[in-house]
């Protein structure tokens, strides 16, 4: 049988051990939460392109500020001149999917970015302050032959995760990449 003092050595390490792993475990949520955000996000983007491709029209996700937070909606165009601000106020471009904030799918996730991240590729410019980096129409805009418009969304948790979601334009293609702290690059995934 164990005395009274070895059951509260072993109390106290295993309290101890428990203590030193929340904060990793913590840790690992977070990352699996914003990866599985962008990972959501670039399948949204996908299923964009694919709208556009099937209804031979373009198609485009805007995002939007809504209550301190962005919220993504995706529009048909309904003219035939590309989704733009001034159809979508006057219904000539409907929403076909949405409006859906992160924040409602991916608790502590957010759009933003971190400071001091360098660009993704040389030659880019850094993202600064802007988590929503597609041009002044803050919209993918994707074309029946699955062409778009190119851009970089970025993507943080609470523990200074950092992930990018990047369209490119010519071919439509959608990436993820994710920030490496310790050696300063980013990743794709």
């Amino acid at each position: 049988m164990a005395t009274l003092g070895e059951l509260v050595v072993t109390t106290g390490l295993t309290v101890t051990a428990m203590a030193t792993a929340v904060p990793t475990l913590q840790a690992g949520l977070d990352d699996a939460r914003v990866a599985g955000a962008a990972r959501y996000l670039s399948s949204r983007l996908a299923e964009s392109r694919m709208e556009a491709i099937q209804r031979s029209r373009r198609v485009a996700m805007r995002f939007a500020d809504v209550d301190a937070q962005y919220a993504f909606t995706v529009y048909e165009d309904g003219n035939g001149n590309g989704v733009l601000l001034s159809d979508i106020r006057r219904g000539v471009d409907r929403p076909i999917r949405g409006p859906e904030r992160l924040s409602d799918n991916f608790r502590n996730v957010e759009f933003g970015a971190l400071p001091m991240l360098p660009p993704i590729e040389a030659g880019d410019s850094p993202p600064g302050a802007d988590p929503i980096r597609l041009g002044t129409g803050r919209s993918v805009s994707f074309n029946p032959l699955g062409q778009a418009t190119s851009g970089t969304i970025y993507l943080t948790g609470r523990n200074h995760t950092q992930y990018a979601v990047r369209v490119f334009g010519a071919s439509g293609k959608i990436r993820v990449y994710r920030y490496n702290w310790r050696t300063s690059t980013w990743t794709p995934l």
